[in-house]
């Protein structure tokens, strides 16, 4: 075999060196040309801290606790409660007057319009006596007397007010929290633990997270440092648009915090100006469709939500909707699961009347129902679904309790719902166990869970007794912390 010529090899070199070129220019384009892929991270935040960090607010709060000044040292909890009663102090010291114990609180917010009104979380100013908002530091500490004109603890956001003058900052710019996309860069201002004006950044880890927080969960993700005192504050995108609040995190995690999308504050700011949230009412009961109900259906896939009941005299009973049907779309919304159903109901305007499309029977139906007011009794609790902790829960039924291989008589209230993230799923909790204990109490019914969950509504775990099979075992639920 003869070998190649010299002008033969060089031919090849320039052959491979041209391919190899042309390899590296069309790679570049691509890369060039995917959206959303970015060769390098930011070189620095500074310019877009320097432009936003000016519309921040801090936000220190006063509350006064009312009570007796030996308050700490009588009481069948105090350290002396149990040898003293309150006659021996009465002896010694007379009847002291009662008084009340200030307490301080420290939170963010930011400033959404040049007449003086400032977003932040409802839990930030709640029973506050006396509310102070701050400016960041570049303009000398000043300081406003504000006051709360609209709060919802549903989704806790709160609205507060101050006279503003020439030094009040211009306002924050409210972005499109449904255009954020995980994985995109975001920066969080705010006060943690009182330092004064923090900044942090990091990135979007998930959206529509669902940890238990309240009944209308729809959270943002981030690994952005947060900590107590950021409550309130803007998460930025990095056009310094607004798009989301901050407002918890999981106190043993690391950089997990959540943040409620600036779109959700924006559909309720006007009943938040207004002084008064109103919210749509359907009036039924429901739950998750699992792969088991879906075939009970007769259903071709687990998707939808299933209708376990119907309030009488509600706006769904006189629509004519019926337990049994399986809702798959709300006023043009595809339904996922039983808490995106509440969330719609909830922001559709009271007496507007929505299509509903369900299926019964194996066919698919088409219900026009007018959307009614929620009593104010249900203001403390979700009608359609119960999502405190991240489960839902219903009355062991003599058709359930065969279905489930229970005993006719079981007491307890059977899971039909896991709220994805939540802590209830967490904890390992799924649908089909039987709630035997809330905290130590014993649950006969849905009646007696109510009134333990609503008594441990300010706990920060739930100890449950879960039967599960033919065993019964003990699981603890673990709140998320409030930034």
């Amino acid at each position: 075999m003869k070998p190649y010529s010299k002008k033969t090899l060089r031919l090849v070199e320039c052959l491979f060196l041209i391919g190899l070129v042309t390899f590296l220019l069309i790679s570049q384009v691509a890369l060039a040309a995917s959206p959303g892929i970015e060769k390098k991270a930011p070189a620095s935040f500074a310019d877009l801290a320097d432009a936003v960090k000016h519309s921040v607010v801090n936000i220190s709060t006063t509350q006064v606790v009312k009570g007796s000044p030996l308050q700490p040292f009588v009481g069948p909890n105090a350290p002396f409660g149990k040898f003293f009663g309150d006659d021996f102090f009465k002896h010694f010291f007379g009847d002291m007057p009662k008084g009340g114990m200030k307490t301080h609180a420290l939170g963010s917010g930011f400033v959404i319009s040049e007449d003086g009104l400032i977003l932040t979380n409802n839990h930030v100013v709640e029973k506050a006596t006396e509310i102070k908002v701050k400016l960041e530091s570049g303009r000398e500490g000043k300081e406003y007397d504000a006051k709360a004109i609209g709060r919802d603890p549903k989704t806790d956001l709160a609205l507060i007010r101050i006279n503003p003058d020439a030094d009040f900052p211009k306002p924050a710019q409210l972005g499109d929290s449904d255009a954020i996309r995980v994985g995109d860069w975001v920066m969080a201002v705010g006060n943690p633990f009182g330092l004064g004006q923090t900044v942090t950044t990091g990135i979007i880890s998930a959206k529509g997270r669902i940890i238990g927080a309240g009944p209308y969960d729809d959270f943002l993700q981030t690994d952005t440092a947060i900590n107590p005192g950021n409550s309130g504050g803007p998460l930025f995108n990095m056009k310094g648009e607004v798009i989301g609040i901050n407002t918890a995190i999981i106190a043993q995690g690391q950089n997990i915090g959540f943040t409620i999308p600036i779109n959700l504050a924006k559909e309720l700011l006007p009943q938040l100006k207004a002084g008064k949230i109103i919210r749509g009412w359907l009036g039924v009961m429901i739950q998750d469709v699992t792969p088991d109900l879906a075939k009970s259906f007769g259903l071709k896939e687990a998707k939808g939500v299933l209708i376990s009941d119907v309030t009488e005299g509600s706006p769904a009973a006189k629509a004519g909707l019926k337990r049994g049907d399986v809702v798959k779309e709300f006023d043009g919304h595809e339904v996922e699961n039983a808490h995106t159903l509440s969330r719609l109901v909830a922001a559709t305007q009271p007496n507007s009347t929505t299509k509903v499309d369900v299926i019964r029977d194996g066919k698919e139906k088409t219900i026009e129902v007018t959307i009614g007011t929620m009593p104010q009794k249900m203001e403390g609790q979700l009608p359609e679904t119960a999502t405190a902790w991240g489960l839902s829960v219903q009355d062991i039924t003599p058709e359930l309790a065969q279905q489930l291989g229970l005993n006719p008589d079981e007491q307890g209230v059977v899971i039909s719902g896991v709220s994805p993230g939540s802590p209830a799923e967490e904890a390992g909790l799924s649908t089909g166990d039987v709630v035997k204990e809330v905290n130590r109490q014993e649950i006969h019914n849905l009646n007696d869970y109510n009134q333990a969950i609503e008594k441990a509504k300010q706990d920060k775990s739930l100890l449950l007794a879960i039967k599960r099979g033919g065993s019964t075992h003990f699981v603890v639920l673990k709140s998320v912390s409030k930034g």
